[in-house]
């Protein structure tokens, strides 16, 4: 875990994603590298070179240039994964749009990026052309559901010849704008690639690993830890359209998946509705561990996924900010439930409000540093600033370190409840809630209150067949 892979005993690493892909396809361009699960596609690292080439071509034929943004709006997909890569090839930043966005909040995040390209499945098209007018600076909109269709008329052509520097950026991506807009989160090929080798040494994955993305590639776990993550190893990874419990055991065992990306929810409804475990006659063996994040797993699902399942949870903890992520679990006998874990290659440290590190134990703001932290927000000097001040990036995640190293998020900042003048702590009472017996989930929020300035209110949903009174 701590040395070098045997990917990196084999090559040098490069300064941008691009040449870590040719680099893979000059390597071992016979191995596969990208399963499609829906229509049993699949690309070899040299295939998929050259696709992702076609496509970068195809953008390049619409007057897509180097640090020009080009959005993207798909389901996951081979295409999706191939519309990336494409950007990366030209020095253009890749602009991932949440599909589950209304309309006006589409329209906000690709005219705040200037996008001057959409990539869109057909799927989608009608939304798209609802706002189109809203959106002066998208010059071309190309529908990409099927990359060799849409690329057919580039194949054999040259690229455009681009320098692309470490720090270059690769991909804009919005945050969830939870305290106002979203803000555009600059990450660059440093950032990717950086991020890919921290996973990649702290998990121990290799080349015979094979990851499955069921997460949304809108967000970074999927980009990062099943996508990226396997092109450093040399590995494969399998592209799901969505998770989906009825079909997930049957798919790990086809593709022989060893680890993939999760949030705890999916583990709760696997759990619903596989209660005896991994149906009879699959192939599951090859299972390593689960990798969970976006938000701490309740102990008591995480506990019973690990006997129910006999497949490892490793947790971890990051943000857009960070690439993706920052800690992970040990995968091994150090690991500990309910801590996100230990930092991965950046920095991390708890502060209080004057940005002074607390003691061990002690709650606080988390705050981190490294080659994997975000180059900035799209023209917002003023919320860079304050991110960033004093040299550290703030997350608002209040947390702790133990006395071992290992971090505990415990709320984000912003979510803390304070009633009387008493901070009290959303996720403390969710894992209160899960040990009973009849709670299937379980969220915990602020509510205003004239007497004490916020009070708890908590929403249940209970198991199938189960039942429970309202307190008295």
């Amino acid at each position: 875990m701590n040395g070098k892979t045997e990917q990196e005993l084999e090559v040098n690493e490069p300064q941008n994603i691009s040449a870590l892909l040719e680099q893979r396809a000059q390597a071992t361009p016979e191995k596969y590298f990208l399963f499609s699960e829906a229509d049993g596609r699949r690309y070899t690292y040299a295939e998929f070179d050259a696709a992702v080439n076609r496509a970068a071509l195809l953008l390049a034929a619409h007057g897509i240039k180097k640090g020009e943004a080009v959005s993207l709006l798909m389901p996951n997909s081979a295409e999706y994964i191939i519309a990336y890569f494409a950007c990366f090839k030209l020095g253009a930043l890749a602009g991932p749009v949440n599909s589950l966005l209304k309309s006006e909040e589409i329209s906000y995040v690709i005219a705040n990026s200037e996008a001057r390209a959409l990539l869109v499945n057909s799927e989608f098209l009608p939304r798209v052309e609802a706002i189109r007018d809203e959106l002066p600076d998208l010059k071309h909109v190309v529908v990409f559901d099927d990359e060799a269709k849409a690329t057919a008329d580039f194949t054999g052509v040259d690229l455009p010849d681009v320098v692309i520097e470490k720090d270059d950026e690769a991909i804009i991506i919005y945050t969830s704008g939870t305290t106002g807009k979203p803000k555009g989160c600059l990450l660059t090929h440093g950032n990717l690639i950086a991020n890919a080798r921290q996973i990649t040494e702290w998990l121990g994955f290799t080349k015979r690993d094979c990851l499955l993305t069921i997460m949304p590639l809108f967000h970074m776990n999927a980009v990062s830890v099943t996508t990226m993550t396997p092109l450093y190893a040399g590995a494969s990874t399998v592209i799901s359209p969505k998770f989906s419990a009825s079909r997930f055991w049957q798919i790990i065992s086809d593709y022989q998946i060893t680890s993939f990306g999760s949030v705890a929810t999916m583990l709760s409804m696997l759990l619903s509705i596989y209660p005896d475990g991994v149906p009879d006659g699959l192939q599951t063996d090859q299972l390593r561990f689960a990798m969970c994040g976006s938000a701490p797993v309740p102990a008591e699902v995480l506990k019973n996924f690990e006997e129910t399942f006999n497949c490892l949870v490793i947790e971890g903890y990051g943000l857009s900010e960070s690439t993706c992520r920052s800690t992970f679990n040990p995968p091994d006998e150090r690991r500990r439930p309910g801590s996100c874990g230990m930092p991965i290659g950046n920095e991390m440290k708890v502060v209080d409000d004057d940005d002074r590190e607390v003691a061990d134990g002690e709650l606080g703001e988390i705050v981190l540093r490294g080659e994997n932290i975000l180059k900035g927000y799209y023209k917002n000097e003023e919320a860079t600033r304050h991110a960033f001040r004093n040299g550290w990036f703030h997350t608002g995640d209040i947390g702790y370190k133990d006395a071992d190293g290992f971090f505990y998020i415990v709320d984000r900042k912003s979510d803390m409840i304070i009633r009387g003048g008493e901070n009290i702590y959303s996720r403390e009472i969710d894992e209160v809630l899960y040990k009973h017996g009849a709670v299937a989930a379980a969220a915990t929020i602020g509510v205003a209150d004239p007497l004490y300035g916020e009070k708890v209110a908590a929403f249940i949903v209970l198991k199938d067949g189960a039942e429970a009174s309202p307190p008295s």
